[in-house]
């Protein structure tokens, strides 16, 4: 399998980042780490593996980027409206750094967001903010709400990084009708510590007319890693 490492300093974030490539075309998917996690770690968990003939033979290929979580949403030096505006910078790192390198090696039509327990919040967050950009969202285990981030704070910066704050307020028909023609994938556990979270934007989503499917896994699935293996077969071997 082809495997590339990538590294450049982002203007966005002041900082240099790293990513990982698998394979060589087909759909691209930006793969998001856990929490404050790094970008070897979907590899290191087999979850490349895991689908691994989909990037072989060319019907996938994969960009595993990093994150800036302990900067941000997890940095509990800063004022929560610095985490948010970390957070906002690292939006402006993937839509303006991370998307164009993938369409310069890429020209297949669609990109997939994807990603396990934080890295499902991130999957979704960022596909319902550029919807023009985002085709597909397959979140696993995925957490939404960023409250308890924020320690009573709140602006418009952390409202529009909050999928069960700023859905129900979308009225943007543009926006609207970019995220019904997405493919929006919650799955999770029937243990899963974020279920409920998957349920509450689901009945949201329903309310504002979005298309979605909400998978809850039975037989005592919860929040970890076999669980999210096998989520990613069903989910991506369908490219």
């Amino acid at each position: 399998m082809n495997r590339e490492y990538h590294k450049w300093h982002s203007s966005a974030l002041s900082r240099d980042m790293e990513l990982l490539v698998f394979g060589t075309g087909g759909t691209p998917v930006l793969i998001f780490p856990t929490s404050m996690g790094r970008f070897f770690d979907y590899e290191d968990r087999r979850m490349i593996a895991a689908v691994g003939h989909k990037y072989e033979t060319g019907q996938l290929q994969a960009f595993c980027v990093d994150s800036v979580d302990s900067e941000s949403w997890y940095n509990k030096k800063v004022h929560p409206s610095q985490r948010a505006v970390r957070h906002n910078e690292y939006d402006q790192y993937l839509a303006e750094e991370v998307v164009p390198f993938i369409r310069a090696r890429n020209q297949s039509p669609g990109l997939i967001t994807t990603g396990c327990s934080f890295g499902g919040y991130h999957t979704i967050n960022f596909a319902l903010r550029h919807p023009d950009i985002v085709t597909d969202a397959i979140s696993m285990g995925g957490g939404f709400d960023i409250h308890d981030f924020l320690n009573g704070y709140y602006d418009d910066n952390c409202y529009y990084n909050c999928p069960p704050d700023f859905v129900p307020g979308l009225s943007d028909g543009w926006y609207l009708d970019h995220i019904r023609r997405q493919r929006l994938v919650l799955a999770t556990g029937e243990n899963d510590i974020c279920r409920d979270d998957n349920v509450r934007l689901s009945k949201i989503m329903d309310a504002k007319q979005i298309p979605h499917y909400l998978d809850v896994w039975l037989n005592g699935t919860g929040h970890d890693w076999p669980w999210w293996e096998q989520m990613a077969q069903k989910f991506l071997s369908s490219y």
